[in-house]
């Protein structure tokens, strides 16, 4: 029987007894072993909860001393303290995940949408065998009913974890037509979780790449495929509507979060920069046509700033060209070398793939797909010469996005069994991330208790893990920090020696990224002030 733990610290643990989650359950044993040997000599397997890699020594600061103390001395207060700990920016975020699954039910009734007999949102009217989504906003019941549908709340016995999640998009796909109010409500909760900054996906011009790949056709000359997309401007007539839609979404937005009156929401102070999503379990000319779009986009509309591969990584199509999607990227990358990449990577576990599937879909990523930061990264000690390539993600600064929550969820991987230890014992960045919090029913405070519950962290460790989300993320300029900050330590550049100088004043005004981070350095400052005691 299926059921949801909720531990001492709040966070929901997912378990249940399908064939699939018992195969996953089965293989996880064996990933706590390999994560096990990856530590060193004589450290028992259960010592991988806790933290594995030691940054340079850090003299801690006073007031974080004080912070630290209040919080281990304080653990009722601690859903409070996660909340307002300054959390800079999530980095992994699907924008239609990321909506309170309340709010997509409120937009569906808002559309007229119907409810059918698998809880699917669908265009009206409202035939027999369906019900209009505007019961669920007096029907508690019925509520309830699709809640559980399109979150990972109380999800069906008979489903795994892993199959229910990727089930709710399209059930509630059809009610995520409204990018802006979308938007509105992903940034409330990031501005209500003091956070300063988000990275979230979206499908640009979904229609009109996919018409576009279907008259082009496949080719396996790249760069022949390449010149058919542009011949006639059609690539670019797509990157002009695809701004036309970010355009309509600011607009709604704004309108939405009241940006423009006396009385602004939150969710205006968060800066925003959207990732093209490429769906990757689709024709090879399609993804192709798409991650063409995202990268010549992102040149050249600064509110785009990158390209990530979505759809589960163990689909059909996903496997079967995972390595042809790594060479397409690899020769658009160098037509659009501004651009950025970012890949969901090692999404995987044994069980849910062939064996030889787990051994080389990051380093592919990384060597071959050009990734400037990996998303998941679960299979890491599955990979042939695993440690050479935590190595030179480290050496490299390829920074490793991790939702804890959605590993948990999606892959039954947590705890020892998971590599965040690994990661952070070779120095590899980390960023914790939300991945669809409104699937997943949490947020990106629930990922930063979790990291201290389960790896022993304290709050300096949490608070290098804020700053490095604000580090790795894809924003213009400089940043605050000198390079290496993971490995050497997070220490200001020259012209931020005195963070509140004239000279760090006119170095920030120049460059956006250290300026976010000088903002994140102040809300570290009024956070730390309220622990005196």
């Amino acid at each position: 029987m299926r059921t949801a733990l909720r531990d001492h610290a709040g966070v929901i643990s997912v378990h249940h007894n399908s064939s699939r989650s018992l195969r996953l359950l089965t293989a996880a044993g064996l990933a706590a072993a390999a994560l096990a040997a990856s530590l060193p000599t004589g450290t028992p397997a259960r010592a991988a909860a806790a933290p594995a890699y030691a940054p340079p020594p850090r003299a801690d600061t006073p007031a974080e001393a004080r912070t630290a103390a209040w919080l281990d001395s304080h653990p009722k207060d601690a859903a409070r303290f996660y909340r307002d700990l300054p959390k800079g920016g999530d980095l992994h975020n699907h924008l239609s995940g990321a909506v309170r699954t309340e709010y997509l039910i409120q937009l569906a009734a808002e559309d007229g949408l119907c409810i059918d007999a698998t809880t699917t949102a669908v265009a009206p009217p409202c035939v027999t065998g369906t019900r209009p989504a505007a019961d669920a906003l007096t029907d508690a019941a019925f509520r309830q009913q699709i809640v559980r549908a399109w979150s990972m709340q109380d999800f069906p016995q008979n489903e795994s974890g892993h199959d229910h999640f990727f089930a709710t998009f399209g059930k509630f796909g059809a009610a995520t037509s409204h990018r802006g109010k979308m938007l509105a409500d992903v940034a409330g909760t990031a501005a209500a979780q003091n956070q300063s900054y988000l990275e979230t996906m979206v499908t640009p011009a979904s229609d009109g790449a996919k018409q576009l790949a279907a008259e082009v056709g496949w080719d396996a000359d790249l760069a022949a495929l390449h010149r058919k997309l542009l011949a006639g401007g059609r690539l670019d007539q797509l990157v002009a509507t695809a701004k036309q839609e970010a355009d309509a979404a600011d607009t709604e937005f704004r309108d939405t979060a009241r940006c423009a009156t006396g009385n602004p929401g939150p969710a205006c102070r968060i800066t925003v920069r959207w990732i093209s999503q490429v769906s990757r379990n689709s024709a090879p000319e399609r993804v192709f046509t798409q991650i063409a779009l995202g990268l010549r986009l992102a040149e050249r509309d600064q509110r785009f700033v990158a390209v990530n591969l979505v759809q589960p990584e163990d689909g059909e199509i996903s496997l079967r060209d995972y390595r042809l999607h790594m060479r397409m990227l690899d020769y658009l990358h160098g037509a659009y070398p501004r651009a950025h990449i970012t890949l969901h990577a090692g999404e995987l576990v044994p069980g849910l793939v062939k064996p030889e599937d787990l051994t080389f879909h990051i380093d592919d990523a990384v060597r071959t797909g050009q990734a400037e930061r990996i998303g998941h990264g679960v299979d890491l000690v599955h990979e042939n010469g695993w440690q050479r390539l935590a190595r030179d993600m480290a050496r490299r600064q390829i920074a490793v996005e991790v939702p804890l929550t959605s590993n948990a969820q999606i892959l039954q991987v947590e705890g020892a069994e998971h590599p965040f230890p690994v990661y952070r014992k070779y120095g590899v960045p980390v960023v914790l991330s939300t991945d669809d919090p409104g699937v997943s029913r949490g947020d990106i405070g629930q990922e930063y208790r979790r990291a201290a519950r389960t790896y022993g962290l304290g709050y300096p460790e949490l608070k290098d893990l804020a700053r490095a989300s604000l580090e790795y993320s894809f924003l213009p300029g400089r940043s605050l920090w000198r390079p290496d900050p993971v490995r050497q330590g997070f220490r200001p550049v020259e012209e931020c020696r005195a963070l509140d100088s004239a000279r760090c004043a006119r170095f920030t005004a120049r460059h956006p990224k250290a300026a976010l981070e000088l903002r994140q350095e102040r809300a570290f400052r009024t956070f730390e002030a309220r622990y005196t005691g």
